[in-house]
């Protein structure tokens, strides 16, 4: 292993504003869940995504779960789901015991595919068996081709949760994403675009929706001076403290997307006319936030594979990974029906075996990303050059 100092895939960026909200909550004493810290964290997400309401969440996956059950999903149910996505978004459909069917993505965006979505549906329809929710993802910064896929859940009635954990600050043709699901859920995780270590947030403009979630966030406690429950609830809310961390990234939210987008420009100059290389693209219709810069190797033209790279990279003390493994290829969804983006042609299997995840930090700097090019282009070089030799 080099001794050169670690490179990592997206490491949090704090700032002197979150140190001050921080200190903030402690000097009110507010340290446990609620305050004046998440309060404002809620109205101000609401204000950025252009939403009427927000609910605080301990997480990600929590904000899903409860768009789910807000959805009325329960045994015997079944709720499709973007499979090339982290388990994080199929799991809450296990929790409430329905059973998921993936539909895979599209190549413009590589988010959810309209085609197999409608083609999904259509079955579904057939069989008098509709999804009671489709979870569409948006994928590494990038929103989904939500205008024909909101469309075709319209057309047959069903609920859509925007899972934007990935996208907070990406625009679709003039909205920001997570608004045009009935709710829309964020993931504030360490690795986010912006992060309060741990959390998430629940979004929609059903206000009474969003209340009912909070109601179901803070253990179901219903208005009694003794502990009364009347409904099953959970321990979801996110605490003060977190909430501070929260508002002082969202301060700088537009800096950190401007940044990502500046560091995926240079690794696209820098590397996109290398033989086999592409980038994740970018659809017209609006603005990814470049969370992650993604690129793929296309085994026509190189004989480099995404696995030989990533360990090359990790040699050199640079953390880089593969696209995400899609749900329909994980064990524990083997049972589960799956729907290609064309009957003899799976997008997320592709992406899956040619796709490699780099260093996209916002605080990565000119000297880092040179590294991490500097691997890539000897990789490559090297590979053709032993090629050649054989």
């Amino acid at each position: 292993m080099s001794a050169k100092q670690r490179i990592f895939l997206s490491p949090p960026h704090m700032g002197e504003d979150e140190r001050e909200l921080v200190a903030d909550a402690f000097a009110s004493n507010w340290i446990a869940p609620l305050g004046e810290h998440v309060d404002a964290f809620e109205r101000e997400i609401a204000q950025y995504v252009g939403v009427k309401a927000a609910l605080a969440v301990s997480s990600g996956t929590a904000a899903i779960h409860l768009g789910l059950r807000l959805a009325d999903v329960a045994p015997g149910d079944t709720v499709f789901c973007s499979s090339l996505t982290f388990v994080a978004s199929a799991n809450p459909i296990l929790y409430q015991g329905a059973t998921p069917v993936f539909i895979d993505s599209e190549a413009g965006s590589w988010n959810m595919s309209p085609l197999a979505l409608e083609r999904a549906l259509r079955e579904a329809a057939a069989a008098d068996k509709l999804p009671k929710a489709v979870v569409i993802v948006n994928l590494y910064g990038q929103s989904a081709d939500m205008g024909p896929l909101m469309a075709l859940c319209e057309q047959y009635g069903v609920r859509v949760v925007e899972d934007a954990a990935e996208s907070l600050g990406a625009v679709y043709k003039g909205r920001m994403s997570g608004a045009f699901g009935h709710v829309g859920t964020f993931s504030f995780n360490g690795n986010k675009i912006m992060t309060t270590s741990g959390g998430g947030m629940l979004v929609s403009d059903d206000v009474e929706a969003i209340e009912k979630a909070r109601f179901w966030s803070t253990q179901a406690k219903e208005p009694a001076k003794h502990y009364q429950h009347e409904e099953m609830g959970y321990n979801y809310r996110l605490s003060n403290v977190l909430a501070a961390i929260g508002r002082g990234q969202l301060h700088v939210l537009e800096e950190r997307i401007e940044a990502r987008r500046g560091i995926f420009n240079r690794y696209e100059q820098a590397l996109g006319q290398l033989p086999g290389i592409s980038f994740m693209p970018e659809p017209t219709t609006g603005r990814s936030t470049r969370w992650l810069t993604v690129m793929t190797l296309n085994p026509a033209d190189t004989t480099l594979s995404a696995a030989q790279l990533i360990d090359e990279l990790g040699k050199e003390n640079i953390e880089a990974r593969p696209v995400w493994k899609p749900m329909h290829l994980q064990p524990l969804f083997a049972q589960c029906q799956y729907y290609p983006h064309q009957p003899d042609e799976s997008i997320s299997d592709r992406l899956f075996a040619q796709g490699v995840c780099l260093p996209s930090g916002s605080s990565l700097t000119a000297e880092q990303q040179e590294r991490v090019i500097g691997v890539i282009t000897s990789s490559l070089l090297n590979q053709e050059q032993g090629v050649r030799h054989v």
